[in-house]
């Protein structure tokens, strides 16, 4: 299969949206383009695992590279692997959902879906990208976009709210390419050349005091993108202020590409380095995920409560990759999974919440279910999912980390884990909270009385996204099958640096 297509289709959709300014074109435009990317990507999915099962076991399939700036060995490279493909699987799942749920954008509507288009390429570009400079090429793509949207299309302190978080992630940018630039300057090809291959520098020892200056470099950068503690900051309000399908693609994709360049970039190609300091990233995780919890508690916004229980489920990520064994990165990887296809439809029952009550505030809500059937159960099974109920995506991918944590018999990787698990019973405080004054009990607001329920456009988005969750959470073994022989991969490289 031809990897540049995933590119290709949402950068030709986006061109072919500026041609049209009804609203009607627009849309129809949007969705076609998002539904030949969800397609392609399950195309992807059965082609990859046809070549694994014909004994392809390359570490990335569908390789291939065309030479972009050959006097600094700067290519556009591409190929996949299992991690890979569940990324661009899931980015298919939001782009789709954020198109339909966007079906009535009045405001610019050719400008906002050509941007929200335009950050699905980005993202894309990014998961198939094996070379680094065309990786961080793709990880700019999508930081420019993002502050237009919420400028323009968001609510509230809109205009701070992309300005805050332009600058955090334009940092985070900065740090990511000096990381880069330490892995190119440190590898050598032959004939004193360098090189910004991923394979190339995979199959190379990079010095232990270079990694040890690049790695928390490149960490921070990526990590900065996935609400590293302390830079998280810029989840909240950007969240908060984002439109809906902003802030679905915000939490479900764009978090994403920190975690995924966590593990695959610093942590697979620095591993030595990792070794070294995955005890301060455990102890950041866990303060992410405790602090994220409690933090969540204080919240009386329903955006600012899925924003910042978003801290905490990203903290499991980072305490997956820290733990560095198989099983905790494996429960990574789901973890990344599940919350962007869990938070991406909590955003969604939210926003269809604020479009008919015009408040996200909990106090003003209530008795919803009454009135929007659809949408109360959609919201709380967000929840339940965000909890960690058995039966849906979270559980499988938070026991998966525990597993992986508590295989460490050192006293820290303990305490951590312990930690981390005791979050459990403080989300199910603020998730049931939430929906108990909001959804549950008494109408607040009798004008609430006349609202409607879901348009088939919204309810399709939410059970797409929610096939996702009960899919994984009912059978998870297939994501297990699909990224265990790759994250068995990167323990390979991870963990040579323990032979003696």
């Amino acid at each position: 299969m031809n990897l540049h297509l995933l590119v290709i289709a949402p950068v030709l959709t986006a061109i072919a949206i500026l041609f049209f300014n009804q609203l009607k074109q627009v849309r129809l435009i949007a969705l076609c383009g998002a539904i030949i990317q969800f397609t392609l990507s399950i195309l992807l999915l059965n082609s990859f695992c046809a070549e694994r099962a014909l004994g392809n076991n390359a570490p990335m399939v569908f390789y291939s590279s065309l030479e972009w700036f050959t006097p600094l060995g700067i290519a556009f490279t591409t190929g996949v692997d299992g991690i890979s493909v569940s990324m661009i699987l899931l980015s298919a799942f939001v782009v789709l959902a954020g198109v339909l749920v966007s079906w009535k954008m009045e405001k610019m509507s050719r400008e906002f879906f050509f941007l929200l288009i335009l950050l699905s390429a980005g993202a894309y570009g990014f998961f198939i990208s094996l070379d680094l400079f065309t990786l961080f090429f793709f990880l700019e793509v999508a930081v420019i976009p993002k502050f237009l949207l919420i400028g323009i299309w968001g609510s509230g302190k809109k205009e701070y709210s992309a300005m805050k978080l332009a600058l955090m992630l334009m940092a985070g940018s900065a740090f990511v390419f000096l990381g880069l630039l330490g892995l190119y300057f440190s590898t050598n090809i032959g004939n004193g050349q360098h090189t910004f291959d991923f394979i190339a520098i995979s199959r190379t020892s990079v010095p232990l005091n270079t990694q040890l200056i690049f790695f928390p470099i490149a960490f921070i950068g990526f990590g900065i993108f996935g609400a590293l503690f302390p830079f998280h900051t810029w989840v909240p309000d950007g969240h908060s202020s984002a439109p809906t399908a902003a802030s679905m693609f915000l939490a479900g994709i764009s978090m994403k590409l920190g975690g995924y360049g966590c593990l695959r970039v610093a942590t697979y190609l620095m591993p030595e380095a990792a070794h070294v300091y995955a005890p301060y990233i455990i102890l950041l995780a866990t303060i992410a995920i405790i602090y994220g919890a409690f933090a969540t508690m204080m919240q009386t916004d329903l955006k600012y409560i899925n924003a910042y229980s978003s801290v905490s489920h990203c903290g499991f990520v980072l305490l997956g990759i820290g733990m560095l064994n198989e099983t905790a990165i494996a429960g990574a990887v789901m973890q990344m999974i599940s919350h962007g296809l869990m938070t991406a439809l909590f955003f969604a029952a939210i926003g269809m919440i604020y479009e008919r009550t015009h408040t996200r505030l909990v106090a003003q809500l209530g008795g919803l279910l009454k009135v929007m059937p659809f949408i109360s159960t959609i919201f709380i099974i967000s929840g339940l999912c965000s909890l960690g109920l058995p039966g849906f995506s979270g559980f499988v991918a938070e026991m998966t980390v525990f597993m992986g944590s508590w295989q460490h018999p050192e006293m820290l990787y303990r305490i951590a884990t312990i930690l981390s698990c005791a979050s459990i019973v403080v989300t199910a405080v603020y998730i049931l909270r939430a929906a108990g004054k909001s959804i549950m009990g008494p109408i607040v607001n009798e004008q609430h009385l006349t609202l409607s329920d879901a348009t088939w456009n919204e309810k399709s988005a939410a059970v797409l996204l929610l096939s996702g969750i009960v899919v994984i959470g009912i059978a998870p073994f297939w994501l297990n099958e699909l990224i265990s022989p790759d994250v068995n991969g990167l323990m390979i490289n991870i963990g040579r640096t323990l032979l003696p």
